[in-house]
């Protein structure tokens, strides 16, 4: 099975602040051109996107040089409802560990959870890949700066605004791999899992 976790660009959530995705039909067979054509304008944080280091860093790299293995590889999906703690993050590592021995590497978190800072500094000390949320950021809304230090300057990958909830927590493989953007501070995606163990699968943490 193939799950989408990937929202619909047009009907995105934004992040405040962030101008909104916007489509223009540029030629119509209703209007008797030639063919269909459009159009479109957006941020490229609009949606389900990745974040690259120089988002936030100076010195950081860009979009196009991140290698293609951080965005596709098995991954580990964990339910987690507010503020992740330091231990919350030592415990999901330790499930994915022990559920696959490369899964730890992309942590998908599930539910309406925040990376803390705390919990970042764990992500980044274990050397993980790639870090996804719900959420439009990684970490506090109104304060993602710091979060996002010590995860880009870790060189972990940041997946933000996937949808999760028909997702069991489990390991599946997961692609993302962003649009090609020379230079860019981060780049849609068209994020998927495949369910590499069906019936396996266990429901989120209440």
């Amino acid at each position: 099975m193939i799950y989408d976790i990937t929202q619909p660009l047009f009907e995105c959530e934004v992040f405040p602040g962030d101008p909104r995705p916007e489509k223009q039909v540029l030629l119509s067979l209703e209007r008797g051109d030639v063919c269909n054509l459009t159009a479109l304008s957006m941020c490229a944080h609009n949606g389900t996107h990745v974040d690259a280091p120089c988002h936030f860093l100076k010195q950081g790299k860009p979009i196009d040089q991140i290698k293609l293995e951080k965005f596709i590889g098995p991954t580990y999906v964990a339910g987690h409802v507010g503020d992740m703690t330091a231990q919350d993050a030592r415990d999901i590592l330790a499930r994915a560990r022990q559920a696959d021995r490369e899964a730890w590497r992309r942590i998908l978190i599930k539910g309406s959870a925040t990376v803390t800072l705390e919990a970042a500094r764990v992500f980044a000390a274990a050397g993980i890949d790639l870090i996804g949320n719900e959420s439009q950021t990684v970490g506090p809304v109104d304060a993602p700066k710091a979060v996002h230090l010590v995860l880009l300057g870790a060189e972990v990958v940041l997946l933000e605004g996937i949808r999760l909830a028909a997702v069991p927590d489990g390991v599946y493989f997961l692609h993302c791999a962003p649009l090609l953007l020379r230079d860019a501070d981060g780049a849609p995606c068209r994020a998927t899992l495949m369910d590499t163990c069906p019936g396996k699968h266990t429901p989120a943490p209440a």
